[in-house]
């Protein structure tokens, strides 16, 4: 099978879902599949860190500097769980949330509590000597223009040397229109999660696609309103997609 050079399996025409099917797809995992947000959190948080490691820290992320940008939602309690594992195997991890912890939905306040009981207390965006930035602001519930604290972690991302790592989607991708608003994260590489959204395949913003697998039965997708034919991970559990206008004879590059 194909990889790219990171050694990752490379897919092409994986078929892709916009908001309104995502939405339904998490009402499903945990409504009639009993699949909770917490376990479905944990998946994307550790292919989130699993990506950061084997592709930006050099499979060691001992003494690298990794700082994780959070929302209140899903998203940021996705990236804050790869906060926890990317501490855990050794890297210096700076968490910077876009609210009030207070103001956090319950689970992602429930993994910021654990990092909490760690030792690792949410400040402000570090200088310098950053290895990598974890987008976990917005995820594909993005509801008009990214505003205030999340606006500034977007434009302080986009000026800082290091690269980015989006989960599910770049901040400022609406997955409902397809269409990257303004402002909006310009990513390196993107970890979306069980099945791109619509319009990520040719988004320049998202930089290189991949795909991680959070554990939606295949049986779920039948359930659609507008049924998909996802095909199984049996490659593992993150992907590589390869885009639209990347040839199916010529070798993925990395940026």
């Amino acid at each position: 099978m194909e990889r790219d050079p990171f050694g990752f399996p490379v897919v092409r025409n994986w078929p892709a879902i916009d908001a309104a099917g995502m939405i339904e797809v998490d009402r499903l995992m945990i409504g009639h599949y009993d699949i909770s947000l917490p376990q479905m959190m944990e998946n994307a948080g550790r292919a989130l860190a699993t990506l950061a490691s084997v592709r930006f820290l050099g499979r060691d992320p001992r003494g690298t500097h990794v700082v994780v940008l959070a929302g209140g939602g899903g998203n940021g309690g996705g990236a804050l769980v790869a906060a926890r594992r990317l501490a855990g195997w050794g890297a210096r991890v700076s968490i910077v949330l876009s609210q009030d912890p207070a103001a956090m939905a319950p689970v992602p306040a429930r993994q910021l509590a654990i990092l909490e009981r760690m030792g690792l207390q949410p400040g402000g965006q570090p200088d310098d000597g950053i290895d990598l930035i974890l987008d976990g602001l917005i995820g594909y519930s993005l509801h008009g223009v990214p505003r205030g604290r999340v606006a500034e972690l977007i434009s302080w991302a986009r000026a800082a040397s290091a690269p980015v790592l989006s989960l599910d989607v770049p901040s400022g991708f609406d997955a409902a229109s397809g269409k990257t608003l303004d402002p909006s994260m310009v990513a390196v590489a993107t970890l979306t999660l069980a099945a791109p959204k619509i319009g990520l395949s040719t988004c320049a913003a998202a930089g290189d696609l991949y795909v991680a697998d959070i554990s939606v039965p295949p049986t779920l997708y039948c359930r659609l309103p507008q049924p998909l034919s996802v095909p199984p991970f049996s490659a593992g559990d993150i992907l590589r997609i390869a885009k639209v206008s990347e040839s199916a004879t010529a070798p993925l590059m990395s940026q």
